[in-house]
Protein backbone atom coordinates (compact mmCIF):
# COMPACT_ATOMS: atom_id res chain seq x y z
CA UNK A 1 0.00 0.00 0.00
CA UNK A 2 1.03 3.63 -0.75
CA UNK A 3 1.34 5.46 2.92
CA UNK A 4 -0.13 9.65 2.78
CA UNK A 5 3.63 11.29 2.57
CA UNK A 6 2.55 12.68 5.95
CA UNK A 7 5.35 15.23 5.93
CA UNK A 8 4.61 17.18 2.89
CA UNK A 9 0.88 17.80 3.73
CA UNK A 10 -0.98 19.68 5.81
CA UNK A 11 -3.42 17.70 8.70
CA UNK A 12 -6.91 17.83 7.63
CA UNK A 13 -9.24 18.83 10.68
CA UNK A 14 -12.77 17.79 10.65
CA UNK A 15 -15.73 17.14 13.22
CA UNK A 16 -17.58 14.37 14.39
CA UNK A 17 -20.94 14.22 13.45
CA UNK A 18 -22.10 11.08 14.57
CA UNK A 19 -20.70 7.48 15.66
CA UNK A 20 -22.48 3.97 14.86
CA UNK A 21 -21.65 0.80 16.74
CA UNK A 22 -21.70 -1.18 13.79
CA UNK A 23 -20.99 -4.68 16.11
CA UNK A 24 -20.18 -4.77 19.47
CA UNK A 25 -16.65 -4.49 18.53
CA UNK A 26 -16.41 -2.56 15.72
CA UNK A 27 -17.30 1.37 15.92
CA UNK A 28 -17.89 3.83 12.39
CA UNK A 29 -17.19 7.32 12.78
CA UNK A 30 -18.39 9.41 10.59
CA UNK A 31 -16.87 13.07 10.31
CA UNK A 32 -17.02 16.43 8.01
CA UNK A 33 -17.98 20.20 8.91
CA UNK A 34 -15.57 22.65 6.71
CA UNK A 35 -12.13 20.71 6.95
CA UNK A 36 -13.64 17.63 4.25
CA UNK A 37 -13.16 20.29 1.64
CA UNK A 38 -9.59 19.81 2.20
CA UNK A 39 -9.85 16.33 1.44
CA UNK A 40 -8.94 14.95 -1.89
CA UNK A 41 -10.21 11.29 -2.68
CA UNK A 42 -8.73 9.04 -4.71
CA UNK A 43 -9.33 5.90 -6.96
CA UNK A 44 -8.84 3.09 -4.50
CA UNK A 45 -11.04 0.85 -2.46
CA UNK A 46 -7.92 0.55 -0.05
CA UNK A 47 -8.21 4.45 0.70
CA UNK A 48 -5.79 4.94 3.58
CA UNK A 49 -5.54 7.87 5.76
CA UNK A 50 -3.61 8.41 9.15
CA UNK A 51 -5.22 9.66 12.04
CA UNK A 52 -3.06 11.82 14.28
CA UNK A 53 -3.42 11.50 17.88
CA UNK A 54 -2.12 14.99 19.61
CA UNK A 55 -0.13 14.55 22.35
CA UNK A 56 -1.59 15.55 25.51
CA UNK A 57 -0.81 18.87 27.24
CA UNK A 58 1.09 20.01 23.61
CA UNK A 59 0.19 22.86 22.04
CA UNK A 60 1.14 22.58 18.26
CA UNK A 61 1.76 25.69 15.95
CA UNK A 62 -0.84 26.70 13.64
CA UNK A 63 -1.42 25.86 11.16
CA UNK A 64 -1.09 22.16 11.78
CA UNK A 65 1.22 20.81 9.52
CA UNK A 66 3.71 17.76 10.29
CA UNK A 67 6.89 18.95 8.43
CA UNK A 68 6.86 21.99 11.27
CA UNK A 69 5.79 20.03 13.99
CA UNK A 70 9.03 17.94 13.38
CA UNK A 71 10.68 20.79 12.62
CA UNK A 72 10.45 22.55 15.75
CA UNK A 73 9.19 20.23 18.77
CA UNK A 74 10.72 16.95 19.83
CA UNK A 75 10.07 13.92 18.99
CA UNK A 76 8.55 13.09 22.45
CA UNK A 77 5.75 15.69 21.33
CA UNK A 78 4.80 14.28 18.07
CA UNK A 79 1.62 13.14 17.45
CA UNK A 80 1.47 9.15 16.99
CA UNK A 81 -0.08 8.31 14.27
CA UNK A 82 -2.63 5.06 13.17
CA UNK A 83 -3.94 4.17 9.44
CA UNK A 84 -7.27 3.36 9.24
CA UNK A 85 -9.38 2.76 5.77
CA UNK A 86 -12.14 5.15 4.41
CA UNK A 87 -14.76 3.16 4.67
CA UNK A 88 -17.02 5.83 2.46
CA UNK A 89 -16.48 9.17 1.48
CA UNK A 90 -19.47 11.57 0.71
CA UNK A 91 -18.61 14.56 -1.21
CA UNK A 92 -22.80 15.54 -1.62
CA UNK A 93 -23.80 14.34 2.00
CA UNK A 94 -20.38 16.27 3.42
CA UNK A 95 -19.43 12.81 5.30
CA UNK A 96 -16.06 10.92 6.00
CA UNK A 97 -16.51 7.54 7.61
CA UNK A 98 -13.94 5.71 9.43
CA UNK A 99 -14.67 1.96 11.26
CA UNK A 100 -12.42 1.27 14.64
CA UNK A 101 -12.03 -2.01 16.00
CA UNK A 102 -12.85 -1.40 19.91
CA UNK A 103 -11.70 -4.19 22.48
CA UNK A 104 -11.78 -1.84 26.01
CA UNK A 105 -9.11 -0.32 27.23
CA UNK A 106 -6.62 -1.72 24.94
CA UNK A 107 -4.88 0.05 22.49
CA UNK A 108 -4.99 3.84 21.27
CA UNK A 109 -7.29 4.23 18.76
CA UNK A 110 -10.43 1.74 20.20
CA UNK A 111 -10.91 3.39 23.29
CA UNK A 112 -10.36 7.17 21.52
CA UNK A 113 -13.26 6.32 18.63
CA UNK A 114 -15.32 5.05 21.92
CA UNK A 115 -15.51 8.22 23.78
CA UNK A 116 -15.68 10.34 20.44
CA UNK A 117 -19.24 12.93 20.90
CA UNK A 118 -20.60 14.89 18.18
CA UNK A 119 -18.68 18.25 17.37
CA UNK A 120 -15.29 16.63 18.64
CA UNK A 121 -12.08 17.05 16.57
CA UNK A 122 -10.51 14.06 14.10
CA UNK A 123 -7.01 15.14 12.53
CA UNK A 124 -5.90 13.37 9.42
CA UNK A 125 -3.72 12.61 6.90
CA UNK A 126 -3.89 11.82 3.14
CA UNK A 127 -5.33 9.94 2.05
CA UNK A 128 -3.00 6.91 0.39
CA UNK A 129 -3.80 4.22 -0.97
CA UNK A 130 -2.72 1.38 -4.01
CA UNK A 131 -6.21 -1.10 -4.72
CA UNK A 132 -8.85 -1.30 -6.58
CA UNK A 133 -10.70 -4.42 -8.11
CA UNK A 134 -9.72 -4.39 -11.74
CA UNK A 135 -12.37 -4.77 -14.18
CA UNK A 136 -10.21 -6.90 -16.52
CA UNK A 137 -10.12 -9.26 -13.85
CA UNK A 138 -11.90 -13.16 -14.19
CA UNK A 139 -12.58 -13.45 -10.52
CA UNK A 140 -11.80 -11.11 -7.01
CA UNK A 141 -10.09 -12.72 -3.83
CA UNK A 142 -11.09 -11.01 -1.06
CA UNK A 143 -9.15 -11.62 2.24
CA UNK A 144 -8.63 -10.47 6.03
CA UNK A 145 -9.49 -10.08 9.23
CA UNK A 146 -11.65 -7.22 11.19
CA UNK A 147 -8.36 -4.67 10.15
CA UNK A 148 -9.07 -5.01 6.73
CA UNK A 149 -12.81 -5.59 6.67
CA UNK A 150 -13.52 -2.12 5.97
CA UNK A 151 -11.03 -2.05 2.76
CA UNK A 152 -13.22 -5.77 1.86
CA UNK A 153 -16.47 -3.96 2.24
CA UNK A 154 -15.30 -1.07 0.15
CA UNK A 155 -14.19 -3.51 -2.61
CA UNK A 156 -17.31 -5.70 -2.65
CA UNK A 157 -19.04 -2.36 -3.40
CA UNK A 158 -16.93 -1.25 -6.01
CA UNK A 159 -16.50 -4.90 -7.77
CA UNK A 160 -18.46 -5.01 -11.44
CA UNK A 161 -21.91 -6.07 -12.00
CA UNK A 162 -21.97 -9.42 -12.16
CA UNK A 163 -18.27 -10.24 -11.04
CA UNK A 164 -16.85 -13.11 -9.39
CA UNK A 165 -15.78 -12.70 -5.54
CA UNK A 166 -14.64 -15.18 -3.32
CA UNK A 167 -14.47 -13.38 -0.03
CA UNK A 168 -12.76 -14.74 3.44
CA UNK A 169 -13.16 -12.47 6.59
CA UNK A 170 -11.91 -13.53 9.60
CA UNK A 171 -14.02 -12.20 13.14
CA UNK A 172 -14.12 -13.10 16.59
CA UNK A 173 -17.63 -14.49 16.19
CA UNK A 174 -21.19 -14.16 14.50
CA UNK A 175 -22.03 -11.18 16.31
CA UNK A 176 -18.72 -9.10 14.75
CA UNK A 177 -20.39 -10.27 10.89
CA UNK A 178 -22.00 -7.47 9.39
CA UNK A 179 -23.41 -6.55 6.24
CA UNK A 180 -21.54 -6.05 3.04
CA UNK A 181 -23.30 -4.52 -0.02
CA UNK A 182 -22.16 -5.73 -3.50
CA UNK A 183 -23.39 -6.37 -7.18
CA UNK A 184 -20.91 -8.61 -7.87
CA UNK A 185 -21.51 -12.70 -7.52
CA UNK A 186 -19.94 -12.92 -4.12
CA UNK A 187 -19.49 -15.68 -1.97
CA UNK A 188 -18.42 -14.60 1.76
CA UNK A 189 -17.67 -16.96 4.05
CA UNK A 190 -17.52 -15.65 7.55
CA UNK A 191 -14.58 -17.31 9.64
CA UNK A 192 -15.22 -17.00 13.44
CA UNK A 193 -11.64 -17.06 15.75
CA UNK A 194 -13.47 -17.90 18.87
CA UNK A 195 -14.66 -21.00 17.64
CA UNK A 196 -10.75 -21.83 15.81
CA UNK A 197 -11.39 -21.39 12.25
CA UNK A 198 -8.43 -21.03 10.07
CA UNK A 199 -8.32 -18.38 7.45
CA UNK A 200 -5.36 -19.78 5.72
CA UNK A 201 -6.50 -23.23 5.58
CA UNK A 202 -10.01 -22.16 4.21
CA UNK A 203 -8.48 -20.26 1.22
CA UNK A 204 -6.10 -23.19 0.53
CA UNK A 205 -9.55 -25.10 0.13
CA UNK A 206 -10.69 -23.17 -1.99
CA UNK A 207 -11.80 -24.49 -5.57
CA UNK A 208 -10.30 -21.57 -7.80
CA UNK A 209 -12.31 -19.98 -10.56
CA UNK A 210 -11.42 -20.09 -13.75
CA UNK A 211 -9.38 -17.33 -15.58
CA UNK A 212 -7.30 -14.78 -13.71
CA UNK A 213 -7.97 -13.71 -10.12
CA UNK A 214 -7.28 -10.26 -8.64
CA UNK A 215 -5.94 -10.73 -5.37
CA UNK A 216 -6.49 -8.17 -1.76
CA UNK A 217 -5.10 -9.81 1.12
CA UNK A 218 -4.63 -8.38 4.16
CA UNK A 219 -4.42 -7.93 8.09
CA UNK A 220 -2.54 -9.78 11.00
CA UNK A 221 1.17 -10.43 9.62
CA UNK A 222 1.30 -14.03 10.52
CA UNK A 223 -1.82 -15.46 7.96
CA UNK A 224 -0.74 -12.68 5.54
CA UNK A 225 2.86 -14.38 5.26
CA UNK A 226 1.58 -17.94 4.78
CA UNK A 227 -1.11 -16.43 2.07
CA UNK A 228 1.50 -14.79 0.57
CA UNK A 229 3.41 -18.24 0.12
CA UNK A 230 0.72 -19.88 -1.06
CA UNK A 231 -0.73 -17.84 -3.45
CA UNK A 232 2.33 -16.56 -5.39
CA UNK A 233 4.37 -20.33 -4.98
CA UNK A 234 1.93 -22.95 -5.28
CA UNK A 235 -1.23 -21.14 -6.71
CA UNK A 236 1.07 -19.25 -9.01
CA UNK A 237 -1.05 -15.76 -9.03
CA UNK A 238 1.39 -13.12 -10.58
CA UNK A 239 2.83 -10.51 -8.01
CA UNK A 240 1.09 -7.49 -9.82
CA UNK A 241 -2.25 -9.29 -9.55
CA UNK A 242 -2.15 -9.52 -5.18
CA UNK A 243 -2.24 -6.57 -3.11
CA UNK A 244 -0.85 -8.21 0.09
CA UNK A 245 0.44 -6.67 3.51
CA UNK A 246 0.67 -7.20 6.67
CA UNK A 247 -1.58 -4.38 8.40
CA UNK A 248 -0.15 -5.20 12.11
CA UNK A 249 1.62 -8.06 14.02
CA UNK A 250 0.18 -10.33 17.00
CA UNK A 251 2.48 -9.53 19.79
CA UNK A 252 3.41 -6.01 18.47
CA UNK A 253 2.90 -2.83 19.16
CA UNK A 254 2.07 -0.04 15.91
CA UNK A 255 5.16 1.64 16.29
CA UNK A 256 7.50 -1.79 16.50
CA UNK A 257 5.47 -2.92 14.17
CA UNK A 258 6.08 -0.23 11.59
CA UNK A 259 9.80 -0.51 12.42
CA UNK A 260 9.84 -4.44 11.32
CA UNK A 261 8.00 -3.74 8.10
CA UNK A 262 10.21 -1.75 6.93
CA UNK A 263 13.52 -3.47 7.91
CA UNK A 264 11.45 -6.33 6.15
CA UNK A 265 10.97 -4.24 3.16
CA UNK A 266 14.47 -3.00 2.87
CA UNK A 267 15.50 -6.53 3.12
CA UNK A 268 13.43 -7.47 -0.03
CA UNK A 269 14.54 -4.64 -1.82
CA UNK A 270 18.38 -5.26 -1.11
CA UNK A 271 17.58 -9.19 -2.43
CA UNK A 272 15.72 -8.49 -5.38
CA UNK A 273 18.85 -6.47 -6.60
CA UNK A 274 21.22 -8.87 -5.91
Amino acid sequence: MAEPRDRNRPVIRLRVLRTERITPHMIRVVSGGEGLAAFRPNEFTDAYVKVVFPSPGVTYPEPLDMRTIKAELPSEHWPRLRTYTVRYYDAAAGELSIDFVHHGDEGLAGPWAANLRPGDEVWLLGPGGAYAPSADADWHLLVGDESALPAIGAALEAVPAGATVRAFVLVEDAAEEQPLATKGDAQIRWLHRAEGDDLVAAVRELDFPEGNVHAFVHGEAGFVKELRRHLLDERGVPKDRLSISGYWRRGRTDEVWRQEKAAERAQEEAAAVR
